[in-house]
């Protein structure tokens, strides 16, 4: 497994609510289908016979297989045939900080703390110098309401130079800082976020938030009107905070209509019904 397919887990996707979810891996295998073999030998034809695979090559072989079977296992919600995809990996090789960070994630969403954190900082044992492991753990801190020992975590993490996950550490790192009442600092951290990913709705949405909790209902608009102008980056959480905006700016004619595409698109949902009950203040 390359670090950039597990990286997929450590992206943190925000929405109004502050719900967060940690986000499904892309291109692991399928647990459906026939799944490899980690303890078979690779086969190979005589091209390959000058690159014999010696007993450490195989042992490697074999974890990463089981790490993506987990990865795979992890992303479809079985966390039971997860953790134990990755326990097998961990067996065959024992100092990969990927694997326990992937556990630490596991145990994270199983509710086992005690399991999650030994992981994370196993994982940090391992390499020291990984913002994906900073970022995770920063997360399952937040979460504790561990927010100064968060807070570390993301810092860390947005030191390492040339990190690539800067925007999802910063959107993280904000709605923590939401999560801890600290508005006017979640809003820089959000408008950082923004900065560098500008297309990123999710960064959007819960920018959007913040500023609608601090009173700042035109900047609020803004943001929120950028998620809203596409129904590929909208949702229910995006259109209710939308028409809560705009009834805050005194647009009632803006609200009903952000109001009819929330009835038309999400009409079973708790963002439209609160609009038919007129709940605007919630």
């Amino acid at each position: 497994m390359t670090r950039e397919r597990l990286r997929s887990f450590c992206l943190v996707a925000g929405w109004v609510s502050a719900l967060l979810l940690v986000s499904g891996c892309v291109n692991v295998p399928d647990p459906n289908r026939a799944a490899p073999n980690p303890e078979a030998a690779p086969s190979f034809d005589s091209r390959d016979a000058k690159a014999p695979v010696n007993e450490d090559t195989a042992r490697t072989r074999r974890a990463r297989a089981r790490l993506e079977l987990a990865a795979a296992y992890f992303q479809r919600g079985q966390s039971d045939i997860a953790l134990e995809e990755v326990k097998q990996s961990i067996q065959a090789d024992p100092n990969s900080p990927e694997a326990y960070n992937l556990r630490g994630l596991i145990y994270s969403g199983m509710g086992d703390d005690a399991q999650a954190e030994e992981s994370f900082r196993r994982a940090q044992v391992l390499n020291p110098r990984d913002p994906d492991t900073m970022h995770n753990y920063g997360w399952f801190l937040c979460q504790r309401r561990r927010f100064d020992e968060a807070a570390a975590q993301f810092n860390q993490a947005l030191a390492i130079p040339q990190y690539a996950g800067v925007p999802r550490t910063l959107l993280t790192s904000g709605i923590c800082e939401w999560r801890a009442g600290h508005l006017d600092t979640a809003e820089a951290t959000l408008k950082r976020a923004y900065d560098a990913a500008p297309s990123n709705p999710v960064i959007g949405i819960n920018l959007a938030e913040v500023l609608y909790q601090r009173g700042d209902y035109e900047r609020a608009r803004f943001y929120i009107r950028r998620v809203n102008q596409s129904e590929e980056t909208s949702n229910a959480q995006s259109l209710w905070l939308g028409a809560r905006t705009e009834m805050k700016l005194g647009n009632q004619q803006g609200a009903n209509e952000l109001g009819l595409q929330l009835r038309n698109r999400f009409p079973k949902s708790r963002e439209s019904l609160s609009f038919d009950r007129g709940s605007f203040n919630e």
